[in-house]
């Protein structure tokens, strides 16, 4: 089962996602909080695979607390915004999330995305994906790595940074490099540990950064 753990200040909203990821007979909903701080206690105390993170909430908000959770390892962080590409957006994904969602999500999209980011991949809104990451990149300095950290890459580290950076999956990622995807995931995991990335979009904004997608 993966277990999940829902946290937005509405509690229509929250109610709302707990019957849609119900409905998948592999998905537990296991806990929710009304804002940031209730999400860290309840990622402490729950240790959920999946945060479906609100962005805007009273007291602490959903970066800092998507910070605090994947810095300690708690869990992967999903945002759920609205989708006006601003600094929290942006903030969120510096802190770690593993990607977005929009809230008017369909049923189907969402239990997928939960799905993707508890096997490890990262799952992106495909409505916003490149409009999202184009936006980054011209938001944030360049580069945020400098050449040397990227020359301690394999080179089939480095095509799998550049996979990362075209939105790839583990099973994408098998693919294209004719790999397994266990092997496609080991893979990923030595990529984010080299370059200190704590998510997939970090990467897969790293790799546009430098040129690699």
């Amino acid at each position: 089962m993966i277990r999940v753990l829902v946290a937005d200040d509405h509690a229509a909203i929250r109610a709302g996602m707990r019957l849609m990821l119900e409905q998948a007979d592999d998905i537990e909903v296991v806990g929710e909080a009304a804002d940031g701080a209730v999400a860290i206690r309840q990622a402490n105390a729950l240790r959920p695979d999946v945060v479906l993170m609100d962005i805007r909430m009273p007291g602490t908000d959903g970066i800092q607390a998507t910070r605090e959770i994947t810095a300690a390892g708690l869990a992967d962080v999903l945002i759920l915004t609205t989708f006006d590409l601003d600094d929290y957006l942006f903030g969120a994904l510096r802190a770690g999330a593993a990607g977005f969602l929009l809230k008017s999500v369909e049923p189907a999209a969402l239990v997928e995305a939960v799905r993707r980011v508890a096997a490890g991949d990262g799952f992106l809104a495909p409505e916003v994906t490149r409009r999202l990451l184009s936006a980054f990149v011209g938001a944030t300095p360049r580069p945020t790595r400098a050449p040397a950290e990227l020359s301690g890459l394999t080179g089939r580290e480095r095509d799998v940074l550049a996979g990362l950076g075209r939105g790839l999956s583990n099973a994408d990622l098998a693919a294209a490099l004719s790999i397994t995807e266990a092997t496609a995931k080991t893979h990923v995991s030595r990529v984010l540990a080299k370059l200190g990335c704590t998510s997939r979009v970090q990467a897969a904004i790293l790799a546009r950064e430098a040129g690699l997608a």
